[in-house]
């Protein structure tokens, strides 16, 4: 990339693009396995986005700024009703909060730093100069969180509405997150936010890295590629303070659908990201992220999406959400309690996401090699329950297709078994009684294929993979179990640049 020493043509090319998004997740395979390598796991990204809109604080570079050498950074967040102004030291990278407030988001905190070491780390002393100048402007970062990511169910209850999509679709974009009255004195208190199992914590640090990144130069994402060079640059900085933020290295498939889109993913080793907690201890910073983009990332990702003619769903039971890091702690001291039996139903988990995914994939190809068939034989399962679906294989080309789809539903039936045996080893709801009564009954819907809890499990929302236009029949079943559907469906685009303001549209 070329760089430009005039800060004004830097601000044209910057700004020009200046608000970045990322998506949400659904991990569909590959829970508690994915967090250890090489087992793989299948991620859908989705419509729900994450934005992070920046631009400068000031017209112009304040007189006194170049003696303090350190840039304003205000933080708004609209939907928490939230904003936290910083000093970001232009020596050191440290980020310092000047607000009366005590509200603090480390994953964007650690986004902005993380994301300026970077731009440090990649120009020479010329044009380090061009950047100083472009930050003493200021940078004043927006997030915004679609919906999707939030229940809204109690706001769509007090209004007496009906459990439906139609009922989401009402509340403005971006809504408000409820705050909670305090018991004593009636005092607004810190938001309760109720999550849907999105991976919003991701998708934001996410947002916000890319962003930056294309504002300050680093990266141009104008254009880019699946396998484009600048992708993985945000990749590594989103990875990386994704994890610090958090305090663990976690598997990261999260942040890499975040930045990718829909793939097949297998971990990073955890040891790659490991100099960067030298970062927290007082290392110089652009040093360490200097480090972690030289630093040689193993994780393995593969382009994967649904078959054409799929739909997915997620529904929300209203049982409230699950601590995944408690459940992954569990799962790890049944591990070490039991290892023989564990590695046991891991081997065979593994081998039922296997047969899962390439059951999709053969629809896939299948739906490349006719998709007129194809799209004949779909349509005709989602008007008929799993057991007529063998009715609809009256030629060979048409077997092969029927003999996929109930591939994919006998393993997702395998996988649900495990899981629950694994939950009840560890002492854990992975599929809950009250998940699985729901589940059994949505298979049982005409034109159902998959249903399943994402990820870790628990009471987040559940997920459905339909056949043709058997959503509706979804729809109705689940709104008269009390189980709300969401607008989420999948979408296979990971990082998106946009020209506008999302609240504008």
């Amino acid at each position: 990339m070329t760089y430009v020493n005039d800060v004004k043509v830097v601000l044209f090319v910057c700004l020009e693009n200046r608000v970045a998004s990322a998506p949400g997740k659904v991990l569909m395979t590959g829970g508690y396995l994915v967090l250890e390598r090489p087992n793989a796991g299948t991620v859908l990204s989705t419509n729900a986005r994450f934005y992070s809109i920046v631009k400068p604080i000031y017209d112009e570079v304040k007189p006194d700024s170049s003696d303090l050498a350190c840039a304003d950074v205000k933080l708004t967040s609209p939907q928490m009703s939230r904003e936290t102004t910083y000093k970001l030291s232009l020596k050191h990278l440290t980020l310092d909060s000047v607000s009366q407030s005590d509200s603090r988001n480390p994953f964007v905190e650690y986004a902005v730093q993380y994301a300026v070491a970077a731009a440090y780390s990649r120009l020479d002393s010329s044009e380090k100069d061009a950047l100083a100048k472009l930050l003493l402007l200021g940078l004043d970062i927006t997030i915004l969180g679609c919906n999707e990511f939030y229940s809204y169910r109690n706001q769509i209850e007090a209004r007496g509405l009906p459990l439906t999509p139609q009922s989401l679709a009402s509340l403005p974009p971006f809504t408000s997150i409820t705050f909670n009255a305090e018991e004593s004195g009636g005092q607004n208190s810190k938001p309760e936010v109720a999550k849907t199992g999105l991976g919003s914590s991701a998708a934001m640090t996410t947002a916000v890295v890319a962003s930056l990144l294309h504002y300050l130069g680093v990266v141009n994402l104008s254009s880019v590629k699946y396998n484009d060079k600048d992708l993985d640059t945000v990749h590594m900085i989103a990875q990386t303070a994704h994890c610090i933020a958090q305090g663990k290295v976690g598997s990261g498939f999260d942040v890499s659908s975040a930045v990718y889109g829909s793939q097949r993913y297998v971990r990073f080793s955890p040891d790659v990201i490991a100099s960067a907690q030298d970062a927290v201890k007082g290392a110089p910073l652009e040093e360490i992220i200097d480090g972690v983009l030289k630093a040689k990332w193993d994780h393995e990702r593969t382009k994967f999406s649904l078959p054409p003619l799929m739909t997915l769903l997620l529904g929300e039971p209203g049982t409230g959400g699950s601590s995944t890091p408690s459940m992954v702690g569990a799962v790890k001291k049944w591990q070490k309690s039991d290892p023989e039996t564990s590695m046991e139903t891991w081997k065979k988990l593994s081998e039922g996401n296997s047969t899962l995914e390439m059951q999709l994939n053969t629809l896939s190809n299948l739906a490349r090699m006719s998709f007129d068939i194809y799209k004949d034989v779909i349509n005709n399962c989602s008007t008929q329950p799993p057991e007529k679906w063998l009715d609809v294989a009256t030629e060979p080309s048409k077997s092969d297709i029927v003999k996929a789809l109930l591939g994919a539903k006998d393993a997702m039936f395998k996988i649900r078994h495990l899981m629950r045996k694994m939950g009840e080893a560890a002492g854990i709801p992975i599929e809950p009684e009250s998940q699985t009564r729901l589940l059994d009954s949505t298979m049982n819907i005409e034109g159902v294929l998959l249903a399943g809890v994402p990820g870790a499990g628990g009471f987040d929302a559940v997920f459905v993979v339909t056949l043709g236009d058997a959503s509706d029949k979804v729809i109705k079943s689940w709104s008269s179990q009390n189980v709300l559907a969401l607008l989420v469906r999948e979408d296979p685009n990971g990082i998106l640049l946009h020209n506008n303001d999302p609240r504008a549209n």
